[in-house]
């Protein structure tokens, strides 16, 4: 029997790398690094963050919560059936090839495919092509609790994300703005990617094992599939700072998830329930996006020059200034005892002290505050500093 599950692992990760989501997903996140850093060479004519980051990290801050996930979908058998993660798959590639990166939140993604799966049952609508066949799910069977459970660790899962890593791979373009001016505003393009394992109706694992699977659709024995979840977000930020702003979309996401999971679980006494939550799902995270969107509609800039000195707009990663402390938003109000406002003061300025660099900087909190760092010799022309001034664009 140990033997047979093993096998059915090695199988299941088999499936996981003949997955065309999984290639379509690697080839977006490479395709979305090229064009930040193209636009950050546009703009600031130097690539601000490695252009891999968005490869690298679409797999490294995942990894923790596809462990966690998968764990709990087969430790209690939350079976999901075939149909489902093939409609999972179309969903996500079409979201992806349309661009359309917000569509890929698990509540949508998830929540049209288990109504996709149900409107054939309803409608006894089959689909054939090749060596796949789809058919319609009695998703009251069951399968309607195991899909908003997983659906609410997924959104989970993508509220944290947002929170603590979306920010990684933020970048500064630079905006006119209605009275002509230019502004600095922020993207955030990320894709995420959960191997996680599900259980489907199969032929290795008895349902004969002890306390396993606790939810299923009524089979007498199961198979293992390792499934590639891509989680998308895309936002936008002009009017606060994304250090500021996506840990608040991120706790908004965060809450919408354990609500979904709670209406999973209360599922499990009235299968109505899950529709039910996952329509309330999908209508509450479109409301969280149109939310934050209005708040960004607006000529207030977070990041623009200004009279009281020289607005950093970045800091570039492992430079002198990120070991000063600098942070974004900041004001650079003199170096080394001489005000500035543009970057070709700026680097004047440092050629006054040979030895050090001092700073007088205006924090976020508008408190004036003071730094310095030793500067070498060709330290000068590469601090890492990026300052919202007048650019050609």
């Amino acid at each position: 029997m140990v033997s047979d599950i093993l096998i059915e692992v090695v199988t299941a990760i088999g499936r996981f790398l003949l997955n065309p989501l999984l290639y379509i997903a690697i080839i977006f996140a490479i395709f979305l690094g090229y064009r930040r850093v193209k636009q950050e060479r546009k703009f600031f004519n130097r690539r601000i963050v490695w252009g891999w980051t968005e490869l690298v990290g679409q797999w490294k801050h995942g990894w923790l919560y596809s462990l966690i996930i998968s764990l709990l979908s087969v430790g209690a058998g939350l079976t999901v059936p075939k149909a489902f993660l093939l409609w999972l798959i179309a969903i996500s590639v079409l979201a992806l090839f349309l661009f359309f990166i917000n569509a890929l939140s698990p509540i949508y993604t998830m929540g049209l495919a288990a109504f996709a799966i149900w409107g054939m049952f309803h409608y006894h609508w089959t689909f054939s092509w090749w060596k796949i066949s789809v058919e319609g799910v009695n998703l009251l069977e069951g399968s309607i609790v195991t899909i908003t459970i997983l659906a609410g660790l997924c959104v989970i899962a993508e509220g944290i994300l947002i929170r603590r890593t979306a920010i990684k791979v933020t970048t500064p373009c630079v905006e006119k703005t209605k009275r002509g001016m230019q502004a600095i505003v922020y993207r955030s393009r990320n894709v995420w990617i959960l191997p996680i394992f599900f259980v489907m109706p199969g032929e290795i694992i008895p349902s004969a094992l002890p306390y396993w699977p606790q939810f299923t659709l009524g089979d007498n024995q199961f198979a293992l599939v390792l499934f590639p979840i891509v989680i998308g977000f895309s936002k936008l930020a002009r009017k606060e700072l994304p250090a500021l702003k996506l840990p608040k979309i991120g706790r908004s996401v965060l809450i919408l998830g354990q609500l979904i999971l709670i209406g999973g679980l209360a599922a499990y006494l009235e299968p109505l329930i899950g529709f039910i939550t996952l329509a309330v799902g999908v209508v509450i995270r479109v409301i969280i996006s149109i939310y934050y969107a209005m708040q960004d509609k607006t000529d207030i800039y977070a990041v623009s020059q200004s009279t009281k000195g020289a607005i950093i707009a970045a800091v570039l990663p492992d430079s002198p200034a990120e070991k000063m402390g600098l942070l974004v938003g900041e004001c650079i109000r003199k170096v080394n005892g001489r005000p500035i406002f543009t970057e070709a003061e700026l680097y004047e300025a440092l050629q006054l002290n040979a030895a050090h660099c001092r700073l007088e900087v205006l924090d976020r909190n508008n408190e004036i505050r003071l730094t310095q760092h030793v500067i070498y010799s060709n330290d000068h022309y590469r601090i890492g500093l990026l300052l919202a001034e007048q650019r050609d664009i």
